[in-house]
């Protein structure tokens, strides 16, 4: 029946029959106003309800004496006719069943001027079953020619249409009205997430203070009536301070309800909002609302300093332009969306294009453009491959850890076809995010992979936003009177300023939109790079079967061959006749190359074995498979030759014996090799996975495997030789320097971590020393 609230009953319009002069100041909250069926009317007109069956006039406003020369009293139960004749009345009857006027206020016709009474506008309007009469005074001086305001709507929207950008639009909207309305000041009263408001454009007179850019809080426009703007298109008040009327009688006597004033322009005002005027120093005011998609965008807020009267025909006018700039503000706010889309989906597919060129998603952080190209945003990260790669302004990997298996707990990861979580205050949700708020008070993540929980993040930095207030928000004043305490509007307007801490600018939907697609797009190109893989793959494993085939005949056929060579050189020695010293030396040369390419075949044939033999995995204790390979290597507990620490024991690990023994047998060997300290010193260990002690450049994907090592005081391997010296038969030193050697072994070493499915890379300062570390992830380590 009315808006009241639920705390309404201990009211006292308990009843449901309200009237602002009765208990406009009883309030205690504003949104218990029932601002629908104020009760009373602005002073300035006459409001008379009518019976649709008859056209009697069942309640009227009680100043029809002043306006018509007779009292409410003598015109309650007659027909409207008394008032503006029989021939007024059968126009409004021919309107009442040929217009459509439920909720829908129409001019009628021009009550002229008699007996001294002024010609009143009479405006008509359907609700609820009765029709209601609104009588305003025309306001024109004999003689006076009325505004075209068709001409001046025609121009205002020809150059609304060519107003560009948002802000652009809004500004032009303000001009445009205050040039219609010939009013003081006109502002674009912009909605925030949160519902309070801010003043997004302004128009006025030079010698006012400027408004833009202040806040107001939610409460300064109530939730009902924000709701009333949802349903009209202007709103005039033409003296705040002006006096009221009430309604007589308050219920209609055929239904017992309040009347609903919603679409009434002489609706009377709240005591809450004509004392908040007259706290600002305004006297009169002409809204009207912007709706987009129904819903209340923000507001046209026209303000004038002196009472003001507002004709139908410029309300009619006001009222048209509202719903031209509903209208084409959410095209031209569509249009910079718009914009702003095609750029960040260009820049997606140059990404995209690009990843699929150079074979890997590095690169939208390499070369030009990056990840940061397209969204509006200060830093991203994406978690691949088991690392994270990052651009612009984020959080350290640690940070990023946390965050990632923070986020991958959220719900909203984990809806499938829309895996997005969006926030300008990250600090809300995520507590333990206090450190990163700096970079990353805004998140938007989308998952890219729910298998290996890969992540797209992108970060915009806290933004200390500094709200200039039009006063305290916080400031609820109580006032004592007649009828007891209630609230009244705040009485300060001065600048209060409030720093919002840890929040960034929000994400718009567009841009939650756009990472969505872009995650569609890189799940495509892994799609397709996994099928590529896949073929290649298939040709890799073919053509390395055929080569270890051919290395496996090759080196075997050719040491029978060899072998009689070496016979053959051998008996020359021997039987010294008939050699000179020259032959004789060459001989014995003759011999040793034999041995040497011995010793090649048989590495090769060590080699290919390696990947054609099956490897069966058992539980073995790898501190009695490092005790084996130091005494294959002669290393000995009573031997002083080097010192061999284990700073703990290592885990039982799930492997191939022989080979791993052979790991540890040739890094040790080579430990002992290259080297110049008398007594040389090795290390043996792992790390558990998450432990310090990992260089900072080492493999992404060991970050969550057991690592084990070998470390040495040796003489150390420049960086540049990294990578060959795991090539086959590639040494850095002549082959009589360092213990000589085929070059072979560290080629078997990398191919033996490679059947356990793990890596290996090494960490080196010439002349310090070098560690090896490698990882075995197909062996399941136990730890101790």
């Amino acid at each position: 029946m009315n808006n009241a609230s639920p705390d309404s009953a201990s009211q006292p319009w308990a009843n449901g029959l309200y009237s602002i002069l009765r208990h406009g100041t009883t309030l205690t909250t504003c949104e218990s106003e029932p601002v629908k069926t104020p009760g009373c009317i602005q002073a300035h007109g006459v409001l008379l309800v009518l019976r649709l069956a008859d056209l009697t006039i069942l309640q009227g406003s009680d100043n029809t004496q002043q306006f018509f020369g007779e009292p409410l009293s003598v015109l309650l139960g007659q027909g409207i006719s008394r008032v503006i004749g029989a021939q007024r009345q059968d126009y409004l009857q021919n309107m009442l069943q040929n217009e459509l006027l439920e909720r829908n206020v129409v001019y009628a016709f021009t009550l002229e001027a008699r007996e001294g009474k002024a010609a009143l506008d009479v405006c008509i309007h359907t609700m609820d079953g009765v029709a209601l009469l609104e009588f305003e005074a025309t306001g024109r001086q004999a003689g006076q020619t009325e505004r075209d305001y068709f001409s001046l709507l025609k121009s205002a929207v020809g150059r609304l249409q060519s107003a560009t950008g948002l802000r652009g639009f809004c500004e032009r909207v303000t001009t445009e009205v205050r040039a219609m309305g010939a009013l003081d000041r006109v502002m674009v009263y912009r909605f925030h997430a949160d519902q309070h408001g801010e003043i997004f454009a302004e128009s006025k007179r030079d010698d006012l203070p400027a408004w833009l850019g202040l806040h107001y809080p939610a409460t300064d426009i109530p939730q009902p009536a924000r709701e009333i703007f949802k349903k009209l298109w202007v709103r005039p008040l033409q003296d705040a301070a002006g006096s009221l009327v009430e309604l007589v009688p308050l219920a209609n006597p055929d239904t017992g309800k309040p009347l609903d004033m919603t679409h009434c322009a002489l609706r009377g005002a709240s005591v809450m909002y004509t004392e908040y005027l007259a706290n600002m120093g305004v006297a009169a005011t002409l809204v009207m609302p912007i709706l987009v998609d129904g819903e209340l965008w923000g507001l046209i807020v026209g303000h004038q300093y002196q009472p003001t009267y507002f004709g139908h025909q410029m309300r009619a006018a006001c009222e048209l332009i509202a719903q031209v700039v509903s209208l084409q503000l959410k095209s031209t706010d569509a249009l910079e969306q718009q914009a702003y889309r095609l750029k960040v989906d260009a820049v997606h597919q140059q990404l995209i294009a690009k990843a699929a060129h150079d074979g890997d998603l590095m690169a939208f952080f390499n070369g030009e453009p990056t990840l940061l190209d397209a969204m509006q945003a200060d830093g991203a990260a994406l978690f691949h491959m088991g690392r994270w790669w990052c651009v612009g302004r984020t959080p350290t990997d640690v940070q990023l850890d946390a965050l990632a298996q923070w986020l991958n707990q959220r719900a909203e990861l984990d809806v499938g076809a829309r895996p997005v979580y969006a926030t300008d205050s990250l600090l809300q949700d995520y507590p333990a995010g206090a450190d990163i708020t700096g970079v990353a008070s805004g998140v938007l993540a989308v998952r890219v992979s729910r298998l290996r929980q890969d992540l797209i993040l992108w970060f915009r930095p806290e933004t200390a936003q500094t709200i200039d207030w039009a006063g305290d928000p916080n400031d609820k004043v109580v006032a004592t009177g007649v009828n007891g305490a209630r609230l009244t509007p705040r009485g300060s307007f001065e600048l209060f300023v409030e720093s919002v801490q840890a929040r960034a600018l929000p994400w718009s939907i567009m841009e939650i939109e756009s990472a969505l697609r872009l995650r569609l797009l890189v799940m495509e190109l892994v799609v397709a790079r996994t099928e590529q893989l896949a073929e290649l793959n298939v040709d890799l494993t073919t053509s390395n079967e055929e080569l270890d085939a051919f290395a496996y005949v090759a080196s075997h056929d050719l040491k029978e061959p060899l072998r009689g060579i070496h016979r053959y050189a051998h008996q020359m020695v021997e039987s010294t006749q008939g050699l000179d010293p020259e032959n004789l030396q060459r001989a014995e040369s003759l011999m040793r190359l034999t041995l040497r390419m011995d010793s090649l075949l048989d590495s090769l044939l060590h080699f290919s074995r390696m990947g054609r033999t099956r490897l069966d995995f058992e539980d073995v204790d790898l501190n009695s498979v490092v005790a084996d390979a130091l005494e294959m290597v002669g290393v000995r507990p009573a031997d002083n030759r080097c010192t061999i620490t284990l700073a703990r024991p290592l885990p039982m690990a799930r492997c191939n014996e022989v080979h791993v023994r052979e790991i540890f047998s040739n890094l040790i060997s080579n430990a002992l090799k290259y080297t110049r300290q008398e007594r040389p010193h090795i290390a043996i260990g792992y790390l558990a996975p998450g432990e310090p002690g990992l260089p900072l450049d080492a493999p992404a994907p060991s970050s969550d495997q057991v690592v084990y090592f070998v470390r040495d005081d040796g003489i150390g391997i420049e960086k540049r030789h990294f990578e060959q010296i795991f090539r086959m038969f590639k040494r850095l030193h002549g082959r009589s320097e360092y213990g000589g050697g085929m070059g072979a072994g560290l080629s078997v070493v990398k191919k033996v971590v490679g059947r356990h499915g793990g890596i290996i890379w090494l960490d080196s300062t010439t002349g310090s020393g070098t560690t090896f570390y490698f990882t075995m992830p197909a062996t399941s380590p136990a730890l101790p």
